[in-house]
């Protein structure tokens, strides 16, 4: 049954999840192990570029395992070749934007956009900024819906790097007031040792939606039923999107879906996204 919706700003995740986090990553790898010479049944689509964006502190070997899978299944999947995520620097704010445009180019179709955690953010904001150049967006584990720092336990990794980016934001981030203009699938997990679960949830709207698993932050590039969701995403029509609906074989391994939140009303000056 799915648990309605609190306004007040959401704890971190609780310091067992925190702790175990990398751990249960290495589980989730050795299950991704054992069903991979099942990845033939893997949702096929036509093939579209696709660029995915790292989370905090990670770079593009975060995302290897993801790119290769999704390559298998016939997608150009591009990192994005900017290093280190440490937050929105110049360099990244340009890249990324720089990147999109060539891709798009390169193959004459919009580019479906994945981003982890801190990449989803950025993700979100390339598509509102470029909508004509994105086809959709699948956030991983992506706080966009912080309304304080509390609600992250990656916060001071964030702001200790805050001086050399190129652009600061406060909570809530006054971009999420509106709605994607391009369909979005927010995949969260409550089980999600770094961010605060509700954070990750996009508001009702009319091509967004919300998809549970049962993974760790760290593992969301790797977690089997990840893969399969994102999968299906990808080989969805950009003319035809609708809901995620898993087979009825894998709903065991899909949560019914929490409820999601409505947009935030005001913003909190206090502190800036983690």
């Amino acid at each position: 049954m799915s648990q309605p919706f609190d306004n007040r700003p959401a704890d971190a995740p609780a310091l067992f999840l925190y702790l175990t986090d990398i751990p249960r990553a290495g589980i989730e790898y050795g299950q991704l192990l054992t069903v991979l010479p099942l990845q033939r049944v893997l949702p096929a689509g036509d093939g579209h570029p696709v660029l995915v964006l790292p989370g905090l502190m990670a770079g593009d070997g975060s995302t290897w395992i993801l790119r290769r899978i999704l390559n298998r299944l016939g997608y150009p999947a591009y990192g994005w070749g900017l290093g280190r995520n440490i937050g929105p620097t110049a360099k990244v704010v340009n890249g990324m934007s720089e990147l999109l445009d060539k891709l798009q180019a390169q193959h004459q179709a919009p580019v479906s956009v994945i981003g982890w955690s801190l990449g989803g953010i950025f993700a979100r904001n390339l598509a509102r900024k470029n909508p004509s150049a994105v086809r959709q967006v699948i956030t991983l584990g992506s706080p966009f819906g912080m309304r304080h720092a509390s609600e992250s336990r990656s916060t001071w990794s964030f702001n200790r790097l805050s001086h050399l980016h190129a652009e600061k934001h406060d909570l809530p981030l006054q971009m999420e007031r509106e709605p994607m203009p391009v369909p979005t699938s927010a995949i969260y997990s409550r089980l999600d040792g770094m961010v605060a679960w509700r954070t990750c949830m996009n508001p009702p709207s009319e091509r967004a939606e919300n998809i549970a698993v049962r993974s760790s932050h760290i593992g969301y590039g790797h977690n089997p039923p990840v893969i399969w969701a994102i999968a299906d995403r990808l080989a969805q029509s950009p003319d035809s999107w609708a809901p995620f609906r898993p087979p009825p074989v894998l709903r065991p391994f899909f949560p019914k879906v929490d409820e999601a939140p409505e947009r935030h009303a005001s913003a909190d000056p206090e502190m800036r996204p983690a």
